[in-house]
């Protein structure tokens, strides 16, 4: 059974329905020690990669039991077919799930529902497991500190993409005010018990890509673990290898407007909760305004600015005020998925 959370946490709209959004182990059946969580939308052939690279994993280190969960987000690319073929191939235990509404954080939660382990496991769809991978995650959750939000690195898949979207720091953290949550631990490589999952509840489905406010949908639940007095840890193992695939700045400039779109909203959304939020918005105004007199860019290697953030925190705050002036709370409750049933071996 789940601790009950703190009092702050009771008027959170999405509290109420926490537990019901992590899945409990079917009677008589051993629950594996992990659950790698897959969401996927329109990326058929990274997504065949980032399953073999999970069976390989889970094969390397057969001794710690896992289960891989599967959600398609509407693909229309033959992802369906394709996970069909896969679960009639793999020796590992599979489940296939379906969630038709758009949004990351949708699919993340229908995962999440559905997850039978002790760690939950988040992976990109686009995103590799290196071989050791269960070996290091058991060698972190069973010294005892398992009451944590834990990411690891995450490396270029490929040396021709561009150095976005990946923390490669050797060096092991946890998170303070003093440091923007904001990549701190990178969503496509998350982990963490499945009681503190429902400790902090489902994913806020206003957040992250395919909903208004585009990202940050794992930002969010970083800042709502860390206001429960949950600690988030970043460790230089637990690898994944990220084949995003974007090699010309404008996709990367697209994304990083994404990014701080999503900071935006999140900012406003915990304004009261986690007032020290602003002051990071303010170290970027300083800084932007530090670029006109020479100073450094927010990516001096990739010529991203600091104006950016500050534009489109701005427009993010303004979407959150309209999507909570016009009652857009995420719709949270268990759902009947349309899906064959988990093959388990």
């Amino acid at each position: 059974m789940a601790p009950e959370p703190p009092a702050m946490m009771q008027d959170d709209p999405i509290a109420p329905d926490a537990r019901r959004l992590v899945a409990a182990s079917p009677s008589g059946e051993p629950e594996p020690f992990a659950s790698f969580i897959v969401c996927t939308h329109n990326r058929v052939h990274a997504l065949a990669a980032s399953i073999r690279s999970i069976e390989s994993a889970s094969h390397a280190h057969a001794m710690v039991e896992s289960e891989l969960v599967v959600v398609d987000n509407g693909s229309t690319d033959g992802t369906a077919e394709e996970l069909a073929g896969i679960a009639a191939r793999t020796m590992m235990s599979i489940t296939l799930l379906t969630e038709p509404r758009p949004g990351l954080a949708a699919a993340r939660n229908t995962g999440m529902a559905r997850a039978r382990g002790r760690i939950l496991i988040f992976i990109d769809d686009d995103c590799e497991v290196d071989s050791n991978y269960l070996r290091d995650l058991e060698r972190h959750y069973s010294g005892g500190d398992e009451q944590v939000i834990r990411g690891g690195r995450v490396e270029l898949g490929n040396p021709a993409d561009l150095p976005f979207t990946v923390k490669r720091s050797k060096v092991a953290a946890r998170l303070t005010r003093d440091v923007h949550p904001g990549g701190f631990v990178l969503g496509c490589n998350m982990t963490m018990h499945r009681d503190i999952a429902a400790r902090i509840g489902p994913f806020d489905e206003r957040f992250g890509a395919g909903a208004p406010l585009k990202a940050a949908e794992d930002t969010d639940y970083l800042v709502r673990a860390f206001e429960l007095g949950i600690p988030v840890e970043y460790v230089p193992d637990m690898v994944v290898h990220h084949h995003h695939g974007r090699r010309h700045r404008a996709a990367i400039e697209e994304l990083h407007r994404n990014y701080s779109l999503g900071n935006g909203g999140l900012c406003l959304k915990h304004l009261l909760r986690a007032p020290w939020l602003l002051k990071h918005f303010g170290w970027t105004v300083r800084s932007a305004w530090g670029e006109a007199f020479g100073r450094s860019r927010f990516d001096p290697e990739l010529q991203l600015s600091h104006w950016p953030i500050v534009s489109m925190n701005l427009l993010g705050a303004l979407r959150f005020a309209w999507l909570a002036a016009a009652n857009a709370e995420p719709r949270i409750e268990r759902r009947r998925v349309e899906q064959p049933e988990p093959k388990l071996r």
